[in-house]
């Protein structure tokens, strides 16, 4: 279905176009892009309450700065709907988030207009600074650098560490904060309270508003009265707010807070800004889903809702003839529940996903035991470690992806310590549409070579359990690592009373008769299921074995496995380089064994986005691909088999 753009909108290919109009358009072309969002993301999908918000601060800019060569940096990215839009990809926009289609972020080889790569929050400042600092030093004084962050990915230790290194470094960078309330969840925490104390205090705002017009008075007679109304105005923030101001502390010019979604306003400031030199931050404040009531109202529930009913609301879900398994996330967060009501040691944790990981649950039923940190991973891990030293056992859920962000964590602070700090690692494999800045390609090569680190992963619903269970015992008291997949597992009558698994054990789906075995970790040993199905009505019996855990390996049943079967194929949905089929090939050369291994996995290169089995299919290891490697495995032995009998 084509989606039709305003008149305005029509004719914008690029932000060349936008500046062609007059400003008091830039309302309407606020209300076309606004439209052009809902009704494509209805049809299509894809991140939707972020990019209605900051509609009018997208189109303000592309209309005052002169982009690319204005460098313009979103933080993650989930709010660059517009923005793509206004550059040129709006006849591309229903891929959005597609397999082989656009990204669902800001990806320089998309796009000039895209100036930094993202998909992971609060990068935006450090980045646009290193900009800002590349062009003094090529002596492009007069090009504008700016980073918009939202108040949560604010947050971050990055953001700060970006901002106290900017306040000294004197370039011309302006940092926007725009202001909701919300990352995916509400945000928590001082800064938060911080930047609601600003915003509602009518005192402030109401003299900040007579000291601006004062300013405009004088910025007819020079510089000097503008750098005494300067100090004036700074003095007025700290006296008015009862506090000193925590931008201007670090040497930023700090402006607001202002309307977020009244664009000429918008545009009329950021003019102003741009003559201003060295760091400034401009705070505008602005309502997640914008113009769209349901986005507004309940903003988690919208920040991806899906395809829905753009008019009466209603969010499209299939409704299945009979009961479906539910999603690993949600499995983790009711028996986190139920575990923490035998054990009273087990708290929560995790950074700023409770809804993504369902640890939301656990924080409504025992909300002193459950912590979100906010956008912190790192130290949401170095908090578990604190917990842990007192004796209590903390799941310290975060994606794959973003524990990337706290791997000295992981090892300084947990692993050294050998602290019984239990890691569950959701989003493990391929991530699906959010592409390759959200993959967790690379947990089981990072965490396999730290030291007292356990790893596994689960096959099915059952298995989360009774891992997280095991986890939790006195006898495994140090780091453990469980990783599980986006989306659903394979078991509707999940709830099985939980047990405990010994460590370092694999299980037997299938003895094959066969000459080839097929070794398996997590839930990708779901597709090899359907593999072996097919391949025995081939005539080829396959085996099959659920290793379970990648450390430690389960050495007994790999001694079987290679004393019995002629050839191998590993398969994990994980990066090759040092994954589970590599510790596999280890246990090899460790014990001598010589055989044909194939191993199926994510390979070394960027995988970019699709669904997750569209991209099991590209990388070889969906079901039709696992069934042909066995296929050619078997080849190479009955080869092997001819050759010797010819010798």
């Amino acid at each position: 279905m084509i989606v039709e753009p305003g008149p305005l909108l029509a004719a914008i290919n690029s932000p060349a176009d936008l500046k062609d109009l007059r400003e008091d358009q830039l309302v309407q072309v606020s209300q076309e892009l606004r439209q052009y969002i809902i009704d494509t993301v209805s049809i299509y999908g894809g991140h939707f309450g972020a990019s209605l918000g900051v509609v009018e601060l997208t189109v303000a800019l592309h209309y005052v700065f002169n982009t690319p060569y204005d460098q313009l940096v979103w933080d993650v990215g989930h709010q660059a709907y517009g923005h793509k839009i206004l550059t040129g990809r709006r006849n591309q926009f229903h891929t959005n988030r597609k397999y082989q289609g656009l990204s669902g972020f800001p990806k320089r080889s998309e796009s000039e207009y895209d100036a930094f790569g993202v998909g992971h929050s609060s990068t935006s400042i450090g980045a646009a600074l290193g900009m800002a600092v590349a062009s003094d030093y090529k002596g492009e004084f007069e090009r504008q650098h700016i980073a918009v962050i939202g108040d949560g990915a604010m947050t971050a230790g990055m953001a700060f560490e970006a901002l106290n290194h900017a306040g000294v470094a004197n370039t011309n960078l302006l940092v926007i904060l725009n202001d909701n309330c919300m990352s995916i969840d509400p945000n928590v925490g001082a800064l938060k309270e911080y930047l609601t104390d600003i915003t509602t205090s009518r005192t402030y705002n109401r003299v900040r508003d007579e000291l601006w017009n004062v300013l405009g008075k004088l910025s007819k007679f020079g510089p000097n009265p503008q750098a005494i109304a300067s100090k004036v105005e700074s003095a007025m923030k700290a006296t008015l707010m009862k506090q000193s101001n925590l931008f201007e502390s670090l040497k930023f010019r700090y402006f607001g807070p202002v309307d977020g979604h009244d664009v000429q306003h918008l545009a009329a400031i950021l003019k102003d800004l741009k003559s201003i030199p060295g760091p400034k931050l401009l705070h505008c404040v602005t309502t997640k889903g914008k113009g769209y009531a349901l986005a507004e109202k309940d903003q988690t529930l919208w920040h991806a809702p899906g395809l829905f009913d753009k008019i009466t609301g209603e969010i499209y879900k299939k409704t299945p003839d009979k009961p479906q398994p539910p999603k690993y996330q949600d499995v983790f967060g009711h028996t986190m529940v139920e575990l923490a009501e035998q054990n009273p040691k087990i708290m929560g944790v995790t950074p700023a996903m409770p809804s993504g990981c369902s640890l939301n649950i656990m924080m409504k039923a025992m909300p002193d035991r459950a912590f979100d940190v906010g956008i912190a991973e790192q130290h949401a891990v170095t908090f578990s470690a604190g917990l842990a030293t007192q004796g209590l056992v903390p799941f310290c859920n975060i994606y794959s992806s973003f524990m990337q962000r706290a791997y000295d964590q992981v090892i300084h602070d947990v692993a050294l310590q050998n602290l019984h700090v239990v890691f569950c690692l959701d989003r493990a494999g391929f991530a699906g549409a959010d592409g390759a800045t959200h993959h967790g390609a690379y947990d089981l090569a990072y965490m396999r070579c730290v030291p007292n680190m356990v790893i596994a992963s689960p096959m099915n619903e059952e298995e989360l359990r009774n891992l997280m269970y095991t986890a939790t015992l006195p006898e495994n008291a140090g780091p453990f690592t469980i990783r599980y997949p986006r989306g659903e597992g394979v078991m509707p009558e999940w709830r099985k009373p939980l047990q405990r698994v010994a460590v370092g054990t694999g299980r037997t789906v299938r003895e094959g008769q066969g000459d080839v075995a097929i070794l398996t970790l997590g839930h990708i040993g779901n597709y090899a299921v359907r593999a072996t199905q097919q391949l025995l009505t081939e005539g080829l019996d396959t085996g099959h074995y659920d290793l379970r855990f990648c450390k430690p390996l389960d050495e007994e049943l790999l001694h079987q496995v290679f004393s019995r079967y002629k050839a191998v194929v590993t398969v994990e949905d994980g990066c090759l380089p040092g994954g589970f089929g590599a510790a596999v090939l280890e246990f090899m050369a460790d014990h001598g064994y010589s055989l044909p291994v194939k191993r199926l996995g994510i390979p070394d290169r960027v995988v970019e986005h699709g669904s997750q089995d569209e991209l099991y299919k590209e990388c070889g290891y969906d079901a039709a691909g696992i069934a042909q490697a066995v296929r050619d495995m078997q080849a190479k032995v009955t080869d092997a088999r001819t050759s010797k009998l010819l010798r």
